[in-house]
């Protein structure tokens, strides 16, 4: 008989979504409307401190809306992380701007501010507008948003924080993305807390929330017919989607309390195997552990590669660390300030399963393969 498959990081349902869900049913808002959403926007404000939250159908949406609202446009220059998944990226190319990818430090494995501040001076130099910085906070951790915003702040450059990964994480005892002038988060099915699909943009600033949702619904004008000034986009939540959000929202302090225990575990588990080591927590904050990542030194008995595919014969997925954004085909030839120590994550780095919903004989079946593979 096969075993049950463990996923990466799977959705973990706490059993009052279902709740909300048929409130929203039997409300009859199920169109991108409602009470449910409204809700969850107010309460997802209230748990990052943000004033303002609007929630949209995914981060890459979130980071679209907050891009354009930001000013950029053709011709600008958009400086962001190299260690990331693409849709943290891809929003600038709609807006017809270009990139330039930072690497990230060894310390935190975050956008390293002193090659930020190196690549936005020679940006600057050769006549280009940087129209804003976009840090990833990469797998849970937040980057440092002080050191970043002290490089963007004296040159007039908006810091947009792509806090996808990072719901329930600090940093300095704030939220994560609280540092920046506006910030992401994105509740797709893989992450700490999900609502199926969806993201949420936030600001303190009312005047850009509240244009950013009348964009995020068309742009239609304040008018009793159909009546559009500028062009808009489809790309306000769900109020059923929403619904599974505020089941989800009571969860969060469990769920990052879970994934840190089970990172915890892991090191315990591998702590006799000197090749193995994971990814640091950055003393300023506090990671979310929403994937458990380790890395394997070069003179390790298997590569990151090799223990994928011995896990994945074991019906367990893993997954490499993001392959940096400078090395993606569909971005040859886009600049990078670094890319050394992304590319060294990347050649070394396996994410293990991190579910919160992991069990015990979960997690002793996946270290018994890792163990079996790197002695």
């Amino acid at each position: 008989m096969s075993k049950d498959r463990i996923y990466l990081s799977p959705p973990h349902m706490g059993g009052r979504e279902l709740d909300f869900v048929k409130e929203a049913f039997a409300s009859n808002f199920i169109a991108p409307v409602g009470p449910q959403l409204s809700r969850f926007e107010r309460e997802f404000a209230e748990l990052t401190g943000f004033a303002h939250c609007l929630a949209v159908s995914g981060g890459t949406a979130a980071l679209h809306l907050g891009l354009r609202l930001l000013g950029v446009g053709p011709g600008d220059v958009v400086v962001a992380s190299t260690l990331t998944f693409i849709g943290s990226v891809s929003p600038a190319t709609f807006l017809g701007a270009d990139l330039h990818f930072v690497d990230c430090d060894r310390a935190t494995w975050n956008m390293d501010p002193a090659l930020l501040a190196e690549a936005v001076d020679s940006i600057r130099a050769s006549g280009r507008r940087v129209g804003a910085v976009v840090p990833t906070d990469l797998y849970g951790q937040c980057a440092n948003y002080d050191a970043l915003r002290a490089v963007c702040e004296p040159r007039g450059i908006p810091l947009l924080i792509d806090a996808a990964e990072s719901v329930g994480a600090s940093y300095k005892g704030r939220h994560a993305g609280r540092g920046g002038d506006a910030a992401v988060y994105s509740f797709n099915g893989n992450k700490i807390i999900t609502t199926s699909g969806g993201g949420m943009l936030a600001s303190d600033d009312e005047a850009f929330i509240r244009e950013a949702r009348r964009l995020s619904q068309q742009a239609r004008d304040d008018a009793p017919h159909y009546q559009h000034s500028t062009i808009g986009y489809n790309y306000r939540m769900s109020n059923v989607v929403a619904a599974i959000g505020l089941g989800q929202l009571p969860l969060l302090d469990s769920f990052v309390k879970r994934r840190r225990e089970i990172f915890s575990w892991y090191v315990e588990a591998f702590a006799d195997i000197p090749t193995i080591s994971f990814m640091p927590e950055a003393d300023y904050g506090r990671a979310n552990r929403w994937l458990t990542v380790m890395l394997l030194d070069k003179n390790a008995s298997a590569t990151p590669e090799e223990v994928r595919l011995a896990l994945e014969a074991e019906n367990i997925e893993s997954r490499p660390v993001w392959k940096p954004m400078h090395l993606q085909p569909v971005f040859e030839g886009v600049p990078v300030t670094g890319g050394a120590v992304a590319e060294d994550l990347f050649n070394r780095g396996l994410c293990l399963p991190s579910g919160s919903g992991m069990s015990e004989d979960d997690l002793e079946r996946v270290s018994a393969v890792v163990r079996d593979m790197v002695r």
